[in-house]
């Protein structure tokens, strides 16, 4: 991979990272950028859908089942703007899991760039099977 590219990936996957804090959820924050062309058209991070409380966790501390994840916000987003995920690359703080990698392929997206892997590899192994480049990088400071 050429440095620039690389240099451009840590500072979106930076960026995602920072978008994650939105996130009310406390067991898990995940953040997610949708970028096409170095501009960024979406962005998400896990949590209720709108209108609902902002508590992901039930009495538990298990995750509701209703609860949105940061890859899903961000492609829902970009449906409804006038802009197309079609060749996009998502940055997200955590490699997806099965459901998002189908919205991944769904919308068009042919790159997923992530920081950390999921217990799961699933998602991962679907994404690979669509033919979308999946690359892990470690962000530095």
């Amino acid at each position: 991979m050429e440095k620039k590219q690389f240099l451009l990936d840590q500072r979106y996957l930076k960026m995602a990272a920072i978008w994650a804090k939105n996130s009310y959820c406390k067991r898990r924050q995940v953040g997610a950028l949708l970028v096409k062309d170095q501009m960024i058209i979406s962005d998400g991070y896990n949590g209720t859908p709108s209108g609902f409380e902002n508590n992901c966790e039930d009495e538990n501390n298990l995750t509701k089942p209703y609860v949105l994840h940061a890859e899903a916000n961000a492609i829902t987003k970009v449906a409804k703007s006038n802009n197309s995920s079609d060749g996009a690359t998502m940055y997200v703080t955590s490699s997806p899991c099965l459901e998002c990698s189908k919205l991944i392929i769904q919308a068009g997206v042919k790159r997923v760039v992530f920081t950390d892997s999921y217990r799961l590899e699933d998602g991962i192994n679907l994404l690979k099977r669509a033919d979308i480049e999946v690359i892990q990088v470690e962000i530095e400071e």
